[in-house]
């Protein structure tokens, strides 16, 4: 059986982030650098990993599931935002997936890839 979750397993600060859509000078649509929209507490659930070959060479991709309370600013997070580790900025982790696991919108898991290029 799964276990519950509780918020005495949330032991990472992440930061949610995502690229801000603007317009150049003639109108066409650009994006900017990434920016911070909230930062949460999560638990970080770690799956079976994979050496893909990318590039002819093996990356070390190790997948996560990340648990975070349910808020509004969570609700709007989609795949093409990434989570950056407030304790460790060179960690960042690209999101795959957002699921609502109870359908109560009290907790989101997010699939996401750590050691992959964002």
């Amino acid at each position: 059986m799964a276990k519950k979750p509780s918020a005495g397993h949330m032991h990472q600060r992440l930061h949610f982030q995502k690229r801000p859509e603007g317009e150049d000078e003639y109108g066409n649509p650009q994006s900017g650098p990434h920016e911070t929209v909230f930062t949460a507490s999560a638990e970080l659930i770690p799956l079976r990993g994979g050496e893909p070959v990318q590039a002819a060479r093996l990356v070390g991709v190790q997948p996560y599931t990340v648990r975070i309370r349910s808020c509004a600013a969570a609700r709007e997070v989609t795949p093409s935002w990434r989570i950056v580790d407030a304790r460790n900025a060179s960690r960042v982790m690209n999101i795959r997936t957002v699921t609502n696991p109870d359908q109560k919108n009290a907790w989101l898991d997010l699939l996401v890839d750590d050691g992959v290029a964002t």
